[in-house]
């Protein structure tokens, strides 16, 4: 799925002015977020013709966390009637196994049980004769 220059037009009002020396413009980032969520690839896995992807993913991420991501899509949807189903989109995911102890399960405990050893309080000097 890609879109034209005449679509971008009506969608651009959406994106924030850009700052410093863009490598990757605003069409060209939307067509690589089409492909990711269209394919599902790993960002690492992206073409070549795309651009470096941690530059892509940086932007993908700022645009998510400022709004703007959620903006485009809809944008898309009403400007361009693209069927994009937001609510269940994930770019890229990991697994991390969590050791026992983080988990909250019991400790292991040692079998053998070693007995009281502490001495006995005597109170007066007579019964520590005894």
């Amino acid at each position: 799925m890609k879109i034209t220059k005449q679509q971008f037009e009506k969608i651009k009002h959406v994106f924030p002015k850009s700052r410093g020396s863009v490598q990757i413009d605003h069409f060209t980032m939307i067509n690589i977020l089409l492909y990711v969520v269209e394919n599902g690839c790993k960002w690492r896995a992206l073409p070549k013709d795309f651009g470096n992807w941690h530059t892509v993913y940086m932007r993908m991420r700022r645009w998510a966390e400022n709004g703007v991501l959620f903006h485009l899509f809809e944008a898309l949807q009403n400007e361009l009637k693209l069927q994009v189903d937001t609510s269940a989109l994930s770019l890229d995911s990991s697994c991390i196994k969590v050791h026992p102890d983080g988990t909250g399960a019991l400790k292991k405990r040692k079998t053998i049980h070693r007995q009281n050893t502490r001495r006995k309080e005597y109170k007066t000097p007579r019964d520590r004769r005894e």
